[in-house]
């Protein structure tokens, strides 16, 4: 029987489409959020990830096209004349940004895309795609146990590991433009927090694109008076 048939009066499944929102996660560098991204990732099939474009170097191990998309600063200033990003911003010395096409995409197929991305990028969205957006601030429990993250990483100077701890009061003074507050004390209990929020957003009526259709099945198999 085809999934779309009606059983037992049940109107089908394929009346409930939904449409797909942009799921941020921003935090101080060293926080965790990265960690927790790729826990939902790993967790949730519904979930893709957003690649973003820059124009640092590639990192041991990063694979171009699957962490990220490493172009020139040209190419990447091409994009941003041709509104090809959807954001894009300039950290620690770097241009990053997201692509627009494959974010539309995946909306409209009703998949959730994920982003790592600082306040800079969320605000973007933010002025872009208000409707779409759920936003998540990460913050570590203490700056003593920030720091001690930074320096566990082993990937950066004694200066990089030092700017990121000056910046990062910057960072967590833009908690307040985001949706929910999450410490990140713990990255099974933050991203099982995460997969509790995404689950109450999915459920939206406004992004509950086929309930009309679903609703007019229903009254449909009212009994006849």
């Amino acid at each position: 029987m085809s999934s779309n048939s009606p059983v037992a009066g049940v109107p089908p499944e394929s009346l409930l489409s939904r449409r797909g929102l942009l799921l941020v996660l921003s935090s101080p560098s060293g926080a965790g959020k990265t960690t927790i991204a790729r826990n939902l990732l790993a967790a949730d099939p519904l979930i893709c990830s957003s690649i973003s474009v820059t124009t640092r170097t590639q990192r041991p191990g990063e694979v171009d096209g699957k962490d990220y998309h490493f172009i020139d600063k040209p190419r990447f200033d091409a994009m941003v004349e041709a509104g090809e990003l959807l954001e894009h911003a300039l950290v620690f010395g770097n241009h990053y940004g997201t692509p627009k096409k494959p974010v539309d995409d995946w909306l409209a197929q009703g998949r959730d895309v994920l982003f790592d991305i600082d306040w800079q990028g969320a605000q973007q969205l933010e002025e872009r795609m208000s409707n779409d957006l759920v936003r998540v601030f990460v913050l570590p429990p203490s700056m003593a146990e920030l720091e001690r993250r930074l320096r566990g990483r082993a990937q950066d100077t004694e200066a990089v590991v030092q700017g990121r701890m000056s910046k990062a009061a910057d960072e967590m003074s833009h908690w307040i433009e985001y949706d929910y507050i999450i410490v990140n004390r713990d990255a099974k209990a933050s991203t099982d927090q995460v997969k509790t929020i995404l689950n109450a957003e999915r459920q939206r009526r406004t992004r509950l694109t086929g309930m009309s259709d679903y609703i007019a099945a229903l009254r449909g198999q009212m009994p006849k008076a």
